[in-house]
């Protein structure tokens, strides 16, 4: 009776999809194609030798179409929809805490501030070990299990179990549910008197609003000059996308345009002058940056707005609209291309599958491309000029900065990278602030002393490396000495983010980010940024 519901339902849909495919399409034939599926599926159920699961055949099937198409077009299952939709939305409803879970165990890495938890007196380093008088410990605790017990509808109440520090008495807190805002902006600070930095992480549907409200109180603090951090932001909404890019532009500017076979081109313009179209700007890019990234750093840069520096983006051209389907399950299928203003389509290519497609980093590193631009070679059949000064820029395969910066290297080793895949820095960190944390408020009462002030000295350096070894790294005096700068400045910036927020974490490393550097520098020499810029 089941499968004769779901035979029916695509019959039904077959017919229905295929009236509107064929107004489309006149060439195509439902024999070959919707009607031939749904027998495929009636024959399977009537005449399989054993019994089938329907219902994962056709997710698979599914996924298996829209990986043929693209390497971006995706299905998903109804109960993962949602997820997938939330770092968008921005925000869910639970007690609002970011945590990790080390050995089986929750760990509050920092309530959000504001939030239920921050409310009741949850802090960094507590370990959730009871929820609602029952253990939340063991192999059972696994991301899905923390969603699954801490989330849920405002208003509802939860009861936790928390292990604080070295005591072994448990402290419970009755924690009520609440909505919880996902920010999209990480930081927005002045790194020196004229220069303001914001760091973007995604483009949701409230990062424009956080855009201004950053702007609005960069600019009370006199800020000249801008750094917008787009390295690692995976993208998001389109339109958040035009928006932001409004920001630095002036009014009736193309933002970008899309067109696919079967989607008219839509041309996205400023619709006013932006909020910061007069002072200097540098946007940092990497292979990370992708999407909605390309959008604002392409527009940005085709028409000569500002400065971008790092390294060549990922390449992310293709626009995916969201389809429901009748389980609640849903297709992201991708319906068109977007262009930036002078025409460059970025999307590169796709041709030799999917697989490959997404080992396109890799292949980066191997040739050489993040350690050296004159890696990167573009031909002239994708070659364009900027839109103000003529500037040569390229499409074909992500946005390529203006001015490269490579990986740094200086500290990678293997100690360093053992230190963070077993998560060594968290736990230290957060076991450090959780027995010091009378310390750092009494010697360093704000976060300005203790930035200037605060220096990792051997002996924390000895525990550090305690644990480590317990922990199983194997510790190296050589390898150390190449990575002690930045491990010493890790370690620091964790603190910061333990004590205070996360925001702090970014103005401790900012001291050693070398592309952050770049960018105060050609800021603050109005004669190089404009001979880059060929003003």
């Amino acid at each position: 009776m089941k499968f004769l519901k779901l035979f029916l339902v695509f019959v039904i849909l077959g017919i229905q999809f295929s009236f509107k495919i064929q107004a489309q399409n006149k060439e195509l034939d439902p024999k070959t194609t919707l009607q031939k599926l749904s027998t495929t599926y009636y024959l399977i159920n009537n005449f399989y030798v054993d019994t089938a699961d329907l219902e994962k055949l056709t997710e698979e099937a599914i996924i298996t179409v829209l990986k043929e198409l693209d390497p971006h077009s995706a299905y998903i299952s109804k109960k993962d929809v949602e997820k997938a939709n939330e770092p968008l939305v921005g925000s869910f409803e639970g007690i609002g805490v970011t945590f990790q879970i080390f050995q089986d165990t929750i760990l509050v890495i920092s309530p959000v501030p504001g939030g239920p938890s921050d409310k009741v007196g949850i802090m960094a380093g507590d370990k959730i070990v009871k929820i609602n008088g029952e253990d939340a410990f063991g192999k059972k605790v696994n991301n899905e299990y923390v969603a699954e017990h801490l989330r849920g509808k405002k208003g509802t109440k939860v009861t936790l179990g928390i292990k604080r520090g070295k005591n072994d008495e448990l402290i419970d807190f009755d924690v009520v549910r609440d909505k919880i805002p996902l920010n999209s902006i990480d930081a927005a600070f002045m790194v020196d008197k004229n220069v303001g930095y914001i760091k973007l992480d995604r483009f949701a549907k409230t990062s424009n609003t956080e855009f201004e409200e950053s702007l609005a109180k960069l600019k009370s603090q006199k800020m000249k000059s801008l750094i917008l951090d787009l390295r690692g932001n995976t993208g998001g909404y389109l339109n958040i996308a035009a928006e932001l890019s409004n920001q630095f532009l002036k009014k009736d500017m193309t933002i970008v345009f899309t067109e696919g076979d079967k989607s008219p081109k839509q041309i996205f313009n400023t619709d006013k002058n932006g909020k910061f179209t007069d002072g200097k700007l540098v946007i940092l890019i990497d292979e990370g940056s992708a999407s909605a990234s390309e959008i604002v750093s392409g527009a940005v840069q085709d028409w000569d707005r500002g400065v971008l520096i790092g390294r060549r983006s990922f390449g992310k051209g293709l626009v995916q609209r969201p389809f429901n389907l009748p389980d609640g399950s849903q297709i992201r299928l991708t319906t068109a291309r977007y262009y930036t203003p002078t025409g460059r389509c970025i999307q590169r290519s796709y041709d030799k599958g999917s697989e490959d497609y997404f080992k396109e980093m890799t292949k980066r590193m191997d040739h050489g491309e993040f350690y050296h631009a004159d890696s990167i070679q573009f031909p002239d059949s994708l070659k364009y000029s900027t839109l103000t000064s003529g500037r040569t820029v390229y499409g074909g395969g992500g946005i390529m900065p203006d001015i490269f910066m490579p990986v740094d290297t200086t500290f990678a080793t293997k100690l360093y990278t053992d230190l963070i895949r077993k998560g060594i820095f968290n736990r230290f960190t957060v076991d450090y602030v959780m027995e010091n944390r009378e310390l750092l408020s009494n010697e360093f009462n704000n976060f300005e002393n203790f930035n200037n002030n605060f220096i990792i000295t051997d002996s924390t350096i000895e525990d550090f490396k305690k644990l480590a070894e317990e922990e199983g790294v194997e510790w190296n005096d050589e390898q150390y000495l190449r990575s002690e700068k930045m491990i010493k400045l890790q370690l620091k910036a964790l603190i910061a983010r333990n004590e205070w927020d996360m925001e702090k974490y970014y103005q401790v490393v900012m001291k050693e980010d070398k592309v952050v550097n770049k960018a105060i520098e050609i800021l603050n020499d109005s004669n190089q940024y404009r001979k880059i810029l060929k003003r």
